[in-house]
């Protein structure tokens, strides 16, 4: 996947918005306000950073050469995935769910039956 089908895939998630609140260059993801996702547009190489749940983090950094602690976050719920590198697409696609899935979960119950249902 490209920075573009990435980008697309977030936004088409339920909720889900756009917005640059720390630089021009970091485009965050949120999922009714919260973040999911952050896609850094100067990096080097390709790469979003995904929350995740502790324990797959562990996993998933020890499956993937391209799969590390996200800089700048909480390491132990955060992983920086490189697009270009051995995270295949359909794996990709399933962080950004699991992702968005684990800031659904943490919403305020009331706010998850209003906007979900």
């Amino acid at each position: 996947m490209d920075i573009e089908q990435v980008r697309e895939y977030c936004l088409a998630k339920a909720g889900s918005a756009e917005c640059f609140p720390f630089d021009d260059v970091s485009l965050v993801v949120k999922v009714l306000g919260k973040m999911f996702a952050l896609i850094p547009l100067d990096a080097d190489e390709p790469q979003i950073a995904l929350k995740c749940d502790p324990e797959l983090a562990v996993e998933l950094r020890e499956r993937y050469d391209g799969m590390e602690g996200a800089y700048h976050f909480n390491k132990k719920y955060w992983n920086t995935v490189r697009l270009e590198a051995d995270v295949p697409d359909g794996v990709i696609r399933e962080l950004i769910d699991h992702s968005y899935d684990e800031v659904v979960r943490k919403l305020p119950r009331k706010t998850r039956e209003e906007y979900f249902g």
